[in-house]
């Protein structure tokens, strides 16, 4: 991996032993060349992986012995061009080193808001193209001073090669704007953290992006911020200078503080201490908290004893801005003030998001600071050709699988958005172009009409790639055996796969699955009831249609007499019932569909959640917030197990008439809420087993969207490891539709690798 201060780390360990010869970059990675007594040499092995640096990752080895004279002294040679085979390093947090530099008034680096060494700074974001070297970054075009030269040329410096060493005399520059141009002032930083506390919002250019500020513990910024970005009630995530004000807002475990703390910092799911951030995450009980990531800030906050938010320069669903001009126009009816600088983002990232639970830490978006790392695989995908899988539509992110390893790419968004999906292309082009590859196969997802399964098309076109479609739902099971390293071969296990919504290999939607297989070809052992969506992608805005559908399901035409005495009666009673009834019995827009995700809204509309949905997930997001505090004490409700044609499916007639009667007797709906969640668990596990235990399978992996519920999850891993099963949980993509193409990849050389 390249730019990640490992030549310089070797040249220093080779003087200490005394060991002669060279380092030098090339497409594939790391090439030494060595001369020295043997038991030096393997002292020098032994070292290079056990004290390399904190960035670098050693993936393989492979040593020759070489003839030839002995070179006098050791040395670092420039990077050789040849076939592209290196790992692009992610953007990586301010290291306590230079976060100190900047800090300390007699360096020369004082308060300068792009200092970078070897361990910290950007990668991904400014590389055009690899090697990892100066003229292929959008730092070409800042000649270094002579002092940053020196720092540069000089091996024993920590700032040796780092590609986007600057310092204030000959990097990069900050200037604010507002609307009508230049804001005059010594220094933009101060100022804006100053506008902050006044209550004005600010665009700031982040190392992958604009993002928009405002002082979290201001309703009105906040409410403001929402109006003029137009994003409703979804949760905003927030910023702090360090972990203790951190603490003053939320509960912070070790793990978590880890994870803040990490290379990556991520933004990281954490129990909220009471609703003191009103307007932030509304309706749930934690905040997706970070800490500075970059220089700029650090010292933004430096001043602020109170979080800001720091969201995504956007409006509604359209990519981040990158570029200054695009973020004047794009953020003209957003922003107060934009806090510019002139180094350009070559790829725009969002924020990584990860979640610590007692089930182990997952991914809930993979980009900045863990994008585009490389995930190996088992070793038989060595043999596999290469691969460009697409992912969907939502939550799109694609997958390179070359020599063993899997490289997906950062989250890139949504592609209903005309932007996102323009800006998928492009990534999909420039990563081809990047890696300097041309794929063997390209995988799509089954359904047809997905963008991301049309663009695949044209690039199979294109490139003369052989071109498989992988169901959606065996992806996400694939997915998640590939990234625990499961081998073709030994990949036989149960998969419970839980989401919202995928095309089916019947003609129907899938979405609540149990899958028996591996990566080459699975059995649908078992699956929620089909129930009619009425309103087809409408019903997943409109809660409230699901509930309708499955309580006319459960109970048949009479379905409103279960309402009798329960507040949803006098709900429906206003709600235009008769239409969607008459939608279902003429199946109407309504495909049916075995989708745990819209089982889940159906609860939510029950226990309370009114209106549409304002974003992916908010009903579900908030049944599960409901049922928190109550989780430790509440049992399932009553459900039954039956078996068509083969395959396990449950019926929720009992679940249903339990839940209203929960609701007529006016029980608390945090704890109807949590009983639901119990039968969930307790349902699919059950089926789970007794499939396990049929097929004598003693391995089970979880996927789907559904899978970041962590009360799902961690009830699911519990259970099923109590019975004795090894549970395979994600852990390095997520397991939403961001981890698709991981799957897909996997899924479509399976036929390749031998095995079952």
């Amino acid at each position: 991996m390249h730019g990640v201060g490992f030549r310089p780390f070797v040249w220093r360990l080779a003087r200490a032993l005394a060991v002669t010869g060279s380092v030098r970059n090339d497409g594939s990675g790391v090439i030494v060349e060595a001369w020295g007594p043997n038991p030096v040499l393997d002292d020098f092995l032994g070292r290079l992986k056990s004290e390399a640096p904190p960035l670098a990752r050693i993936d393989a080895e492979a040593w020759t012995e070489i003839e030839g004279p002995i070179p006098e002294g050791f040395s670092i040679l420039p990077s050789d061009q040849g076939p592209i085979l290196a790992e692009v390093a992610p953007d990586v947090a301010t290291c306590s080193e230079c976060l100190a530099d900047v800090l300390n008034p007699r360096d020369r680096r004082y308060r300068y808001a792009f200092t970078n060494c070897t361990n910290c700074g950007p990668r991904l974001s400014i590389i055009r193209g690899i090697p990892y070297d100066r003229p292929l970054t959008s730092m070409a075009g800042f000649a270094m001073c002579a002092a940053c030269q020196a720092d540069y040329d000089d091996p024993d410096n920590r700032r040796f090669h780092a590609q986007p060493i600057a310092c204030p005399t000959c990097g990069p520059k900050l200037w604010l704007e507002n609307r009508q141009g230049l804001v005059p002032c010594d220094d933009p930083i101060t100022e804006v953290a100053r506008r902050l506390k006044a209550g004005e919002i600010a665009a700031i250019k982040g190392i992958g992006g604009f993002q928009l500020a405002c002082d979290a513990t201001s309703p009105e910024a906040v409410a403001e911020l929402r109006r003029r970005k137009l994003r409703g009630a979804k949760p905003l995530a927030l910023m702090a200078r360090d972990l203790a004000v951190i603490r003053r807002y939320c509960a912070v475990s070790d793990q978590e503080v880890d994870a803040l703390c990490s290379p990556a910092a991520p933004i990281v799911i954490l129990e909220a201490r009471g609703d003191t951030l009103e307007g932030v995450a509304p309706g749930l009980v934690r905040l997706g908290v970070m800490l500075p990531n970059t220089p700029l800030h650090h010292l933004l906050l430096a001043g602020m004893d109170r979080p800001i938010v720091l969201t995504s320069g956007n409006v509604s669903s359209a990519p981040q801005a990158t570029g200054n001009d695009a973020a004047r126009t794009k953020l003209a009816a957003v922003a107060d003030g934009w806090l510019m600088h002139d180094r350009e983002i070559v790829t725009r990232l969002d924020d990584s998001v990860v979640r610590i639970d007692p089930a182990g830490p997952s991914i809930l978006r993979r980009a900045r600071g863990l994008a585009p790392d490389s995930i190996a695989l088992a070793t038989a995908f060595a043999r596999a050709p290469t691969v460009l899988a697409m992912g969907g539509d939502l939550k799109a992110a694609f997958c390179l699988l070359r020599d063993g390893h899997a490289t997906p790419s950062p989250h890139v968004g949504d592609l209903d958005d005309a932007d996102v999906f323009a800006d998928y292309r492009r990534q999909v082009s420039r990563f081809l172009r990047l890696y300097g590859l041309a794929p063997a196969v390209v995988a799509i997802d089954l359904h047809s009409d997905y963008l991301s399964a049309r663009w695949g098309r044209v690039v199979a076109s294109e490139t003369g790639a052989r071109l498989v479609s992988v169901q959606h739902h065996h992806a996400h099971f694939a997915a998640c055996l590939a990234e625990n390293g499961v081998p073709p071969g030994d990949d036989r296990c149960v998969g419970i796969i839980l989401d919202g919504a995928g095309a089916g290999l019947d003609g129907t939607i899938w979405g609540g699955e149990i899958l028996l297989g591996g990566y080459r070809d699975v059995v649908r052992r078992s699956h929620f009831p089909a129930v009619p969506l009425p309103g087809g992608d409408r019903a997943a805005r409109e809660p409230w249609r699901n509930t309708v559908a499955h309580l006319a399901a459960a109970f048949g035409p009479e379905w409103r007499k279960q309402l009798h005495s329960t507040e949803l009666a006098a709900r429906f009673a206003d709600a235009p019932v008769r239409l969607i009834e008459d939608m279902i019995a003429k199946r109407v827009n309504s495909p049916l569909s075995s989708s745990a995700g819209r089982l889940f809204d159906a609860a939510a509309a029950a226990v309370g959640f009114r209106g549409s949905v304002l974003y992916e997930g908010q009903a579900a997001m908030e049944l599960e917030a409901l049922a928190d505090p109550y989780m430790a004490d509440a049992g399932p409700y009553p459900f039954e197990i039956s078996r068509f044609d083969g395959r396990y499916v449950p019926l929720w007639a009992a679940m249903w008439r339990a839940l209203l009667s929960d609701l007529r007797s006016s029980a608390e709906p945090g704890l109807i809420a949590a009983r639901f969640h119990r039968t969930i668990v307790a349902s699919v596990a059950e089926m789970a087993l007794r499939i396990a235990e049929e097929a004598s399978a003693r391995r089970v992996a979880l996927s789907g969207g559904v899978m970041q519920n962590r009360h799902v999850r961690e009830g699911l891993a519990k259970t099923l490891r109590r019975h004795g099963l090894e549970v395979l949980l994600h852990k390095a993509v997520p397991s939403n539709d961001g981890g698709l193409s991981l799957g897909q990849a996997a899924v479509a050389v399976s036929g390749n690798l031998g095995g079952r």
